[in-house]
């Protein structure tokens, strides 16, 4: 056998060393850091502080990530030969990479070392307190910076502005705008950011007109703004604007800010449009990360089959795709589903924590326990993780949802941790469903104690004591939240029809074609009796009324939100096309009732994204079987 000939290390010089790693510090690569990292060891050149390799490597390190590499080599490198750029190297790498407490620490550090700042280190600071929210150390920064002479530099106040921007300031924010002599595109689409966030997309807008010039992150912020809160027609216009009049390209960067704007909407149709950009940009080979926030898109917008799809086409999928689209199927009701892929999962990417409270979710939501209770009693065992909160909270939920509150409550005895306010209120919400009032009276003074100004759990007890035919104690409990002042969160529906977002809430007379949207809401109503609807009024309960007057009781239920959202879409839209309402609440029984033999009566398929899952009506009947 030939053995391959053995060619010696050339010699290298601390000096050519050390150009190399400044060359590839410009595309830093954590693989070529480490081949590097050998060299100095294996050359010596590590020995002596005084060639600067090591610094020089630091630097690489803290460009490609390595935070624990990076960290290693700063304290072995002695105080002497530490200068500012190295510090402030260290400190980025650790902001950077979510280890942001330690970060502020080392700049804590750096100051009692009496290491000289510069217009880096201070930029650095100023991130970081914005990427923590921290408003002491940002204002902090702000003096310092003004101290030392670097209230001119546009890339300080920048960071300055996005500081006071991310801590809600804007009065603040808009101070050292004003204040600065030069301003670069930069520094207007801070501002923009910062205005759009706190005051709203219309005074966004006339920062937006104002801007000189526009760089494709402003663009980009006013289209997600207008998507987000529902201005379709603005926000596609200002899209084409962006794309065919100006030219501009949609990184992914871009294209998955678009789509979570349109998950978030529930924009569907310019989702769709994204989609089809994406793939005439990318072809195939789309990037993983927008895949990921398509499935994501089309999940969240009701359409669970085509998140399917987009799932399958993708040519990569990591754990975070996979968790996306594990998410979506928990959220439609179909955790058999879910199930079935699941061992597919397994044999491409290995889970994590949010891939089982997925799937303990989809369990939950489709009522699989022995399934949910498997993984649950696996995950430290099988998978190697320590169960969580949000782990418990999704066991509790599915054990609560079947009607297993004993067993529930045991479990939560037995955590490790103590609950928390999502544990206990699914427990509450599952004894409200089971009118367990006893079991429900307890929890409650446990949530009083976590969050006493949480009206969910007052009424939800109202709700119960109706229920249970005790009216007077059910009025006496929201009464006292009528006398503190305390108002229950209102319920909110919105649908998309004409290239607009139509938002109504319970017994709402404020939109345009308000007067059609009731007549045509009491025709509905009357074909809805027919259809063998019976209004719920058990559950309601109003100060100052009996228990007798129930007509009063079911016109307030005829005029819910869900309900006016599902007529305005009937009447705006052709017949037999499928309706998407959005409610930012749990969609209450008498609705889900009615918008069932709705979906029969006028042959359409309805999907409702409530608070916490998705329900699919088709001919009479919901993809969550009855059980939500």
């Amino acid at each position: 056998m030939k053995w391959p000939t053995y060619h010696p290390l050339p010699s290298l010089t601390s000096q050519r060393l050390r150009s190399l790693l400044r060359v590839h510090t410009r595309q830093p690569s954590f693989t070529t850091g480490k081949v590097f990292h050998a060299v100095i060891l294996t050359t010596g050149l590590s020995a002596d502080p005084n060639t600067f390799v090591l610094n020089t490597l630091l630097h690489l390190y803290g460009k490609c990530g390595a935070t624990l590499y990076a960290r290693k080599l700063f304290d072995q490198i002695p105080h002497s030969h530490k200068d500012t750029a190295d510090w402030t190297s260290l400190i980025a790498c650790l902001a950077r990479n979510a280890v942001s407490r330690d970060a502020l620490s080392l700049y804590t550090k750096m100051r009692k070392e009496n290491v000289e700042i510069d217009e880096v280190t201070m930029t650095c600071l100023l991130s970081l307190s914005a990427r923590l929210r921290d408003l002491r150390v940002g204002v902090e920064g702000h003096v310092c910076m003004v101290k030392m002479g670097f209230g001119f530099s546009v890339k300080t106040c920048n960071a300055v502005m996005d500081m006071y921007g991310k801590c809600g300031l804007v009065d603040e924010a808009r101070q050292v705008f004003s204040e600065m002599e030069v301003r670069s595109v930069v520094s207007w689409t801070v501002l923009l950011n910062c205005v759009v966030k706190w005051e709203g997309v219309e005074k966004g807008r006339l920062v937006f007109d104002e801007m000189p010039e526009r760089n494709e992150v402003a663009w980009t912020i006013m289209v997600v703004s207008y998507v987000e809160k529902g201005f379709m027609r603005e926000g596609f216009s200002l899209l084409s604007e962006m794309v065919f009049g100006l030219g501009f390209g949609l990184n992914y960067v871009t294209l998955c800010s678009l789509l979570s704007a349109c998950a978030q909407s529930g924009d569907l149709m310019m989702g769709r449009w994204i989609h089809v950009y994406a793939l005439k940009a990318m072809g195939k080979e789309i990037d993983i990360m927008v895949g990921t926030a398509l499935v994501d898109m089309y999940a969240k917008c009701g359409t669970i089959e085509t998140a399917l799809k987009a799932f399958e086409y993708m040519p990569l999928r990591n754990v975070v795709a996979w968790n996306a689209m594990f998410s979506g199927l928990a959220m439609h009701g179909q955790g058999k589903v879910l199930l079935d892929m699941f061992p597919k999962m397994t044999a491409e990417v290995k889970p994590d924590d949010l891939t089982f409270i997925a799937v303990l979710s989809g369990c939950s939501h489709s009522g699989l326990v022995d399934p949910g209770r498997h993984y649950f009693q696996n995950l430290e065992s099988v998978y190697g993780l320590t169960p969580k909160i949000e782990h418990y909270a999704c066991m509790v939920d599915l054990l609560g949802r079947v009607g297993r509150l004993e067993e529930a409550e045991i479990l939560i005895k037995k955590m490790p941790i103590p609950p928390n306010e999502v544990v206990l209120g699914s427990l509450l919400g599952s004894c409200s469903v089971h009118g367990k009032l006893q079991l429900g009276e307890r929890v409650m003074q446990e949530l009083i104690q976590m969050d006493p100004h949480n009206t969910e759990y007052h009424i939800l007890l109202s709700n119960m004591y109706a229920l249970a035919g005790n009216g007077d104690r059910a009025n006496s409990l929201r009464r006292v939240l009528k006398n503190k002042g305390t108002r229950k969160v209102p319920g909110m529906s919105s649908i998309h029809a004409g290239g607009q977002v139509h938002q109504f809430s319970s017994g709402d007379k404020s939109h345009p074609r308000s007067g059609e949207i009731y007549v045509n809401l009491d025709e509905m109503i009357r074909r809805l009796r027919l259809g063998g609807y019976f209004p719920d009024t058990a559950s309601q309960v109003f100060f100052g009324y009996t228990a007798e007057e129930m007509e009063e009781k079911e016109q307030a239920l005829f005029v819910h939100s869900e309900k006016l959202a599902l007529c305005f879409g009937l009447i705006s839209t052709r017949p037999g096309a499928p309706l998407y309402i959005f409610k930012n609440l749990r969609i209450c029984r008498d609705c889900h009732s009615a918008i069932k033999i709705a979906s029969g009566i006028y042959n359409r398929e309805i999907v409702v994204r409530d608070r916490n899952r998705f329900h699919c009506f088709k001919q009479g009947s919901c993809s969550c079987s009855d059980f939500w």
